[in-house]
């Protein structure tokens, strides 16, 4: 199964444009874009991966993700149709490509609780295991049943325990060329407005905290052990500093924000100035939590 084949079936796009695909709406286009709807499309990139190997850059809803501006010279998945769907039956279960905080509601309604947390986090279920997704306290290790990862080199399938991924802080063992398609969570049968309220709560934070309306990616470091990165970053007076259209936000020195017509560049650029910054007056190493994808590298140099 060659790349061109794929693209003459319809189910790969040649020279897709991923700003529309990232919440920063930055980055040029993909070699080949991949709107997976099943397992049997994913055996069919598996397959033309095998004939022509590409680098693969899996895209949930973009919420930590900056595409350089001269694009990503390889495959762009994203899962959609089954490997979406969101079964509140328990053990609840949910595709890869579901979002969070639809799961996060969708359980809440069929009166399974514990997984509100999830309405905080702009990201897919498969973006969320790969990082070890969490905030307010929880993580997706804390409430992980299983996860079904579909291996793109060799085209199989296997289940995976949370502990054969190895979850810990904004860490996974899944790696780039695997798939999370689908996984199970834990939960207890309760009240729908107990979580309902519990989402209010958290949704009322992310306003109050978060500049919310705005071009970001969400969090952009790691926090380091037993400190926040907004913390350090705020406290080392950074909030406001700027590189071209990109800056960092005054109301959380952790969401670095873009104007309409930002590089993405300009971001990667205005990481590693915070970075160095922080590096220099405290001497502590911020590493980043949102991915970069493409050549950044060649592009600051130019």
């Amino acid at each position: 199964m060659s790349w061109d084949l794929l693209v003459k079936s319809g189910l790969a796009q040649a020279g897709a444009v991923l700003a529309e695909h990232t919440t920063y709406k930055l980055g040029g286009p993909a070699s080949y874009w991949v709107d997976v709807q099943s397992r049997e499309d994913l055996r069919s990139v598996s397959e033309a991966l095998t004939e022509d190997p590409l680098p693969v850059l899996i895209v949930g809803r973009g919420s930590n993700l900056v595409i350089a501006d001269g694009g990503f010279g390889g495959v762009v998945l994203r899962l959609s149709g089954e490997l979406a769907r969101i079964e509140t039956r328990p053990p609840v279960r949910a595709g890869g490509g579901a979002g969070l905080p639809q799961l996060a509601r969708a359980a809440v309604k069929a009166g399974q609780l514990g997984l509100e947390f999830m309405v905080g986090i702009p990201g897919t279920v498969g973006g969320a295991i790969r990082q070890n997704a969490g905030c307010f306290g929880r993580e997706i290790v804390d409430v992980l049943v299983e996860a079904e990862v579909f291996d793109l080199e060799n085209g199989t399938i296997s289940v995976r325990s949370p502990g054969s991924l190895e979850l810990r802080y904004r860490h996974s063992a899944v790696s780039s060329t695997e798939v999370v398609v689908a996984a199970s969570f834990t939960t207890s049968a309760g009240e729908p407005a107990t979580g309902e309220a519990s989402m209010l709560e958290i949704t009322r934070w992310r306003r109050a905290h978060q500049p919310g309306g705005t071009l970001n990616a969400g969090s952009v470091f790691k926090n380091p052990p037993g400190d926040a990165a907004g913390r350090i970053i705020d406290a080392a007076g950074l909030k406001g500093v700027s590189v071209g259209g990109a800056s960092v936000s005054d109301k959380h020195a952790n969401f670095f924000v873009a104007k309409p017509g930002t590089k993405a560049v300009d971001v990667y650029r205005l990481v590693r100035e915070v970075a160095a910054r922080v590096r220099e007056a405290t001497g502590i190493v911020l590493v980043p939590e949102i991915q970069f994808a493409g050549n950044f590298e060649e592009e600051e140099l130019g």
